[in-house]
């Protein structure tokens, strides 16, 4: 797979190359969130090497979010560890971490996407994401109709 890049307006760019992900970035971000802070280091980095992961760089190059994405990259994935550092909120790039994750090439053919959240769900309902069954952290994102003719 070549690595996929996409470059925003204000200079920053996510990318999904695995030897440009600061991995103590990742690590440091994930220490700071509600289900992960828990985690053993051993367990998140062994997750990541097992994904396809995505990066947002500041315009200087230093990592300011990620992202990962348990997938076959051909019928489901499910999104986690989607975090944007503090000192970068606000500025839009949450959403264009999703909207480039949906639009990666190399996901096209991908239908049922799901996720948890547990203070999220208005991110992710813009991008058709809807809860699902009783568990509300729950959420799924159906595009079979869209992906039925790839």
């Amino acid at each position: 797979m070549r690595p996929h890049v996409v470059c925003l307006p204000d200079g920053s760019v996510i990318s999904d190359e695995r030897g440009r992900l600061d991995m103590g970035f990742v690590l440091a971000a994930l220490a700071e969130t509600y289900w992960a802070c828990d985690r053993p280091r051993a367990l998140t980095e062994r997750s990541w090497a097992n994904c396809l992961c995505f990066g947002v760089y500041a315009p200087g190059g230093a990592q300011i979010g990620c992202a990962r994405l348990l997938t076959d990259c051909t019928l489901r994935a499910h999104l986690g560890d989607l975090v944007i550092a503090a000192r970068a909120r606000g500025r839009g790039l949450g959403r264009a971490l999703v909207e480039t994750i949906l639009a990666h090439p190399e996901l096209a053919t991908v239908s049922h996407w799901t996720l948890r959240t547990a203070d999220a769900h208005g991110l992710y309902r813009r991008y058709g994401f809807r809860q699902d069954g009783s568990d509300p952290g729950w959420m799924t994102l159906d595009r079979s109709a869209a992906t039925a003719n790839l």
